[in-house]
């Protein structure tokens, strides 16, 4: 467990210093991560002979604290995909959340069986949150083989930006328009 441990950070450690030295190369030779059009919900950064923008998702906050997105499309996503694909999309995810976040008699009877074994019974289960995670990153990983991808974006698990923010990455290859 210890060398997987070892492991793991030793990559985080190569991923991070590889992303770094995209950057500071790309900064050096006067380029690097700014926002696209001034837009500060867009990143544009190029590396290894791919240029690429991120376009960032905000929560929607207009209904309370509850996981959920805004559905307008982004200037930088039209003309790249549909808008009604895209607000599917957005709002399949955000019934997701709805359902993970939802109050039933199994979430309450799960939280009571934990509290009466002192949380040990989450060793041995998931918990409802969880299950719908692991569905929310099913169908975000679906929706990248689908659709996105073959568009030359990526869409990236919410749950990787803290439930912040959906990123969208938009992959600009040379040669194309």
């Amino acid at each position: 467990m210890i060398a997987l441990n070892q492991m793991h950070r030793a990559l985080q450690s190569e991923a991070i210093n590889a992303i770094v030295r995209i950057f500071s190369d790309n900064m050096s030779q006067g380029g690097g991560a700014t926002p696209a059009g001034g837009n500060p919900t867009a990143l544009q950064a190029t590396g290894g002979g791919v240029v690429f923008s991120k376009v960032f998702i905000q929560r929607d906050y207009s209904e309370g604290t509850s996981v959920k997105f805004h559905t307008r499309l982004p200037a930088e996503l039209e003309g790249m995909i549909e808008r009604h694909v895209f607000e599917a999309t957005i709002n399949r995810l955000n019934e997701f959340y709805a359902e993970a976040e939802e109050g039933s008699c199994g979430t309450y009877c799960e939280g009571c069986i934990g509290c009466i074994t002192a949380y040990l019974i989450y060793m041995c289960s998931e918990t409802h949150y969880e299950k719908t995670l692991r569905k929310i990153s099913k169908f975000v990983a679906s929706q990248n083989e689908r659709i996105y991808n073959a568009k030359g974006l990526q869409l990236i698990d919410p749950t990787y930006r803290g439930l912040r923010v959906i990123e969208i990455t938009i992959f600009d290859r040379p040669g194309r328009t």
